[in-house]
């Protein structure tokens, strides 16, 4: 790893743990796990709310779902082969709504990251390193 990419990881990790200290410095009302595990819940249907809505009011994207094709010779190949069923791309307006969305499941996130004192951070090393070690054969 070179130095730049050094640098972009530090910053990307204070940036997460400044995030995840705020949310600890402002979450009032929802301070309940219950309350916590609900809001998540409730953004995961937002977020999958504003994909859809992007498809069928706005249109700027076009799902089209089919099989996926399984059948082939080796992950590597399975991989490269596989489809999104996304045709376009987010319009500026529908992009914002997702990424506000996305934003509060986040804070939500790292409430529950703050409620149970697990390092957001150290969560999403962990899973890169994951990744990173088995690539392809994690099967995600």
């Amino acid at each position: 790893m070179n130095l730049k990419e050094n640098m972009i990881n530090i910053k990307n990790e204070l940036s997460m743990n400044e995030f995840q200290n705020q949310v600890e410095d402002v979450l009032i009302r929802h301070k309940s796990i219950l309350d916590i595990i609900t809001k998540l819940e409730e953004y995961t249907a937002r977020i999958n709310r504003a994909v859809i809505k992007s498809a069928t009011s706005c249109g700027c994207i076009k799902i089209t779902a089919k099989k996926q094709n399984y059948n082939l010779d080796s992950l590597e190949e399975i991989k490269n082969n596989l489809e999104s069923h996304v045709e376009g791309e987010l319009c500026p307006g529908c992009k914002e709504i997702l990424e506000e969305e996305i934003g509060a499941y986040l804070f939500y996130l790292a409430a529950l990251c703050n409620t149970f004192d697990v390092d957001i951070s150290d969560a999403i090393l962990k899973e890169y390193n994951n990744i990173k070690t088995l690539g392809i054969f994690s099967l995600k």
